[in-house]
């Protein structure tokens, strides 16, 4: 029997993750966010179809700060998904494959979804 000796580092605080990975990792955690909040949504948007008095009820319920801050998460999530998934997309087709590329489209991706965030927060509020 062999033995393995392999370092192990348990201590997630000290680990650094290259900019591919946490682009990955952000896209999998939009998409979570993004399911998880379609359902307040759709309630909103059937609330707000069904009549003239459901659609004072889902203006008013968009009028709390606590509503209006979860929608702009959504849409903050919405936009990084989007682009991430472009970015896959072009991956997908032999593109930003090496290192240096990956994580400048990462970098970029990142960055254009930060953009897009703060542009959600200005037209929602």
């Amino acid at each position: 029997m062999v033995k393995k000796q392999r370092p192990v580092n348990l201590e997630l605080n000290t680990i650094s993750f290259p900019p591919s990975a946490i682009a990955s990792i952000l896209h999998r955690v939009s998409g979570v966010i993004m399911l998880v909040l379609v359902g307040l949504l759709v309630w909103l948007l059937a609330t707000s179809l069904s009549s003239p008095e459901g659609f004072a009820q889902a203006q008013h319920v968009l009028g709390h700060p606590l509503v209006r801050f979860v929608v702009w998460g959504f849409l903050a999530a919405l936009g990084y998904h989007l682009l991430a998934g472009l970015r896959h997309m072009v991956m997908d087709l032999g593109f930003w494959e090496e290192i240096d590329s990956g994580n400048t489209s990462a970098l970029v991706t990142i960055a254009l979804a930060v953009v897009l965030a703060v542009l959600a927060g200005v037209w929602l509020w």
